[in-house]
């Protein structure tokens, strides 16, 4: 596993569900952008982490935290995620994985016997400079959003 604390964030532009491009120099001065990768829209567990996101929001924007949600799913797929959920936050297009693969969550998975590829659940941290603060590997859903905010109120800048 690729530690990547205190690192200059792996830049990217991808396409949002709207079929805008975004990019990580999008967000310069923002104090944080929560960065977070997820298997599979639609599905129970990243359904619950997108919506525990959602519910939290408002605290992450008093923060002046934006939150980016990063799957392998296009951007039908990401419409309909967000309409049937009310997300209040973009979620970007990473078809070929690539921005995964840079950030070290395209893993080797197993589920019933099975092997495949796929993103391991994980959040990074990325402070004004662009510097990957904190990350959060192998991410359990539950408290995991709670987690992230108490380490931006503890930091507090």
């Amino acid at each position: 596993m690729t530690m990547l604390e205190g690192t200059q964030a792996p830049v990217f532009s991808l396409h949002n569900e709207k079929g805008e491009p975004v990019s990580l120099s999008d967000y310069k001065g923002k104090k944080s952008v929560v960065l977070y990768f997820y298997p599979k829209d639609l599905t129970p567990g990243c359904t619950t982490e997108a919506c525990d996101f959602r519910d939290a929001h408002k605290d992450f924007s008093d923060l002046d935290a934006v939150i980016l949600g990063v799957s392998p799913d296009d951007e039908s797929k990401h419409v309909k995620f967000i309409e049937k959920h009310g997300l209040p936050f973009s979620l970007l297009v990473d078809i070929d994985h690539k921005v995964a693969e840079s950030y070290g969550v395209w893993k080797l998975k197993k589920m019933y016997g099975k092997e495949y590829m796929g993103i391991e659940r994980s959040t990074f941290l990325i402070n004004k400079e662009g510097i990957i603060e904190k990350e959060w590997r192998k991410v359990r859903v539950k408290n995991h959003i709670e987690e992230v905010l108490n380490y931006l109120r503890d930091k507090g800048e």
